[in-house]
């Protein structure tokens, strides 16, 4: 199974993201965008991993959870990354609020331990809207930048726990499912 340790947001906030891109979405066709309902910030992506071990990443996110409470991410602004200019993967900002990085760098650790590699690049929370597919070219996308600095969203939501996603892989895009919860105390 493909697994992901994630922050989930409400409904509510990933449907609103996804209408402030629907003008961006309208005009990059060459963008395969993520559905609304599947909206997240990545702690650590996991990758393969046998079923038998969910136990024990279950624990870890139990641990790398504890004494955390409940904590606010500010959500906001448009980007891409590399950046606007070469975009390889079109994102909504979310704040690197301490308690945040405090979670993720917790996560590494935990996962670390149970034997997946911590990640080699600095932590950048965000929430990905679309990857671009692979015969785009930067030329398609000269007035990227324009665009993408035209959209607004602002959000303000509660993190209450990280969970164990599943991602299963369809023609029609990953689909996610809920695995398992770590719940913040409070």
């Amino acid at each position: 199974m493909r697994l992901f340790v994630a922050v989930n947001l409400p409904q509510h906030v990933r449907q609103d993201a996804w209408t402030a891109a629907s003008a961006l979405r309208a005009k990059c066709h060459l963008v395969k965008w993520v559905a609304p309902e599947a909206l997240h910030i990545t702690m650590k992506f996991l990758g393969e991993v046998a079923p038998q071990r969910v136990e024990a990443i279950a624990e870890a996110m139990k641990t790398a959870a504890e004494g955390a409470k409940p904590f606010p991410l500010c959500i906001s602004g448009f980007g891409a990354f590399p950046n606007v200019r070469r975009p390889r993967v079109v994102w909504v900002g979310c704040e690197a609020a301490p308690p945040l990085e405090l979670l993720q760098h917790r996560v590494e650790q935990e996962m670390d331990r149970i034997g997946f590699p911590l990640e080699g690049r600095p932590f950048h929370p965000h929430i990905t809207l679309g990857r671009l597919r692979r015969e785009a070219k930067s030329s398609d996308f000269v007035d990227f930048s324009r665009d993408i600095e035209a959209l607004n969203f602002e959000a303000e939501v509660t993190a209450e726990s990280v969970d164990l996603m599943e991602s299963t892989l369809t023609p029609a895009g990953a689909r996610y499912s809920l695995r398992h919860a770590a719940r913040f105390e409070g």
